[in-house]
């Protein structure tokens, strides 16, 4: 089976999986017995009917040292210990080897939400195999990363700028006075030996930008003429500072056929689409690489008042997560599955799932509509709960295309995992126990989950054997 990565083809990380474990049989309810929806109450395993697709998941409670990987039962088959709690999510490579975010110590951004600065990779057996910084003054690795078919690793990144850069670069002053602002890049690895890294390829945001407010600035020009560029004043209000972290990318998808990357930018409520095929100094400017746009926005979707092209009443994305491309080989491979978490939702606060074809035209250019938005109107596919609030998350979350047609669907902050058919039937549900010696709101939560066969290259002649349920394994 090929995983859903954050790449699309090529060497293939298995992404971690917000899975967890077994649980009692009296929590299961009767096959004969669909549920409406998700089972917001109860931990372990709720349901397993013969409609879920069989295989092993990943999951990496954001309280918990260890990562597990458990059967479609719920029981533990598989553990790394890694003394500390992970910064978002970890990866199961294909070499069977686990990569994940971690936390730098003494990070000079703190402890941000899905701040980490810190990669390591671990061997089936729990050796630490490579354990690399990304975390200056500057800049540090935070959320998401990719691992690319050249063994490279795809780091999202976050930059500060002083209220001078910000104002230099054509952001109202008062918005930014006694503050900063941190935008997102790309930064592209080498791992070096144990504890390096070569940096081989980035791309900044900050490059990217355009304003309408001072003519005497060189990215002054129309907004609404120039979707490939970003708004640096956008979402901001004059006479009241706005918040520094401006975009808030959480999730970074790459696709090795198209050689672009994927972002999901959740303070925009928008995904883009950049070229990966540029060189770094073509990354920086408007011309270059596959496309012949450099690193300006490729497409964009979700939010088209970012450009000047909607109002609020056009806005489809709410503070969304894991935007990324189907794999080759699943039901709607080449379309874009996204976690819509429904955060200032105007209809209320409830998530969905969404599946949208991108508008792709025949020389494989993203194309505009007439209304001058990028599409589509509407997903061709979408899951959200019989009653609505029954499933929210306000923060992290993904899901993933399964081979069967199903998705499997997690809901991170309440650490919910469940999975639905094509038709929306939910066939299998594993409510999270709590992890960390504090419990509280937050013990439950899983960034991302996924699933994968038993024949997966990673697993193949691997000891998995079942021990206990997961919620059992954490007493």
């Amino acid at each position: 089976m090929t995983m859903k990565l954050r790449m699309i083809s090529g060497t293939a990380v298995v992404l971690i999986l917000c899975v967890i474990g077994a649980s009692a049989a009296q929590n299961r309810a009767p096959a004969d017995s669909p549920l409406v929806g998700p089972a917001t109450q109860g931990v372990g395993l709720l349901r397993n009917d013969p409609g879920a697709f069989a295989g092993y998941t990943l999951v990496s409670p954001l309280q918990s040292t260890s990562t597990f990987l458990i059967d479609l039962n719920g029981r533990v088959v598989k553990a790394w210990e890694t003394g500390s709690t992970p910064a978002s999510l970890a990866y199961l490579l294909e070499s069977g080897n686990l990569l994940r975010a971690g936390l730098a110590p003494n990070a000079p951004f703190g402890r941000t939400a899905g701040g980490g600065g810190k990669m390591q990779e671990y061997d089936w057996n729990g050796e630490l195999v490579w354990d690399f910084t990304y975390g200056t003054a500057t800049s540090t690795q935070h959320h998401d990363f990719a691992r690319l078919p050249n063994g490279n690793v795809l780091l999202l990144v976050k930059e500060r700028k002083t209220a001078a850069e910000a104002i230099a670069a054509g952001r109202i002053p008062s918005t930014v006075e006694g503050a900063e602002v941190q935008p997102d890049a790309l930064i592209e690895i080498k791992p070096v030996g144990k504890n390096g890294g070569e940096v081989v390829w980035e791309w900044h945001l900050w490059d990217h930008l355009i304003q309408d407010h001072d003519k005497d600035k060189a990215n002054y020009g129309d907004v609404a003429a120039h979707p490939e560029r970003v708004d640096i004043n956008f979402n901001v209000v004059a006479g009241r500072r706005a918040n520094p972290d401006w975009t808030h990318a959480n999730a970074v998808a790459y696709n090795a056929d198209l050689d672009q990357v994927m972002l999901s930018l959740r303070n925009f409520g928008e995904i883009w689409i950049i070229d990966h095929s540029t060189t770094t100094q073509e990354a920086a400017g408007r011309t270059g690489g596959r496309s012949g746009k450099g690193g300006d926005l490729l497409y964009r979707w979700g939010n088209p008042r970012v450009y000047r092209a909607g109002s609020a009443e056009d806005q489809q994305l709410f503070g969304q997560h894991d935007a990324h491309w189907i794999p080759k080989g699943l039901p709607g491979a080449g379309n874009v599955l996204i976690f819509n978490n429904g955060d200032t939702r105007p209809a209320g606060r409830y998530s969905t799932v969404e599946e949208i074809v991108l508008p792709v035209d025949a020389k494989g250019r993203y194309a505009l509509g007439p209304d001058k938005k990028f599409g589509p109107a509407r997903p061709v596919w979408s899951y959200s709960a019989p009653n609505p609030t029954d499933f929210y998350s306000a923060n992290i979350s993904g899901a993933q295309r399964l081979p069967n047609g199903n998705t499997l669907i997690c809901s991170g902050a309440p650490g919910i995992i469940f999975e639905v058919t094509p038709e929306k039937n939910v066939v299998w549900q594993y409510n999270l126990p709590a992890f960390g010696s504090r419990g509280g709101a937050n013990a439950r939560n899983v960034f991302r989950a996924y699933r994968f066969a038993p024949g997966f290259q990673g697993l193949v002649g691997k000891p998995l054997v079942p021990g206990k349920a997961l919620e059992e394994s954490t007493q």
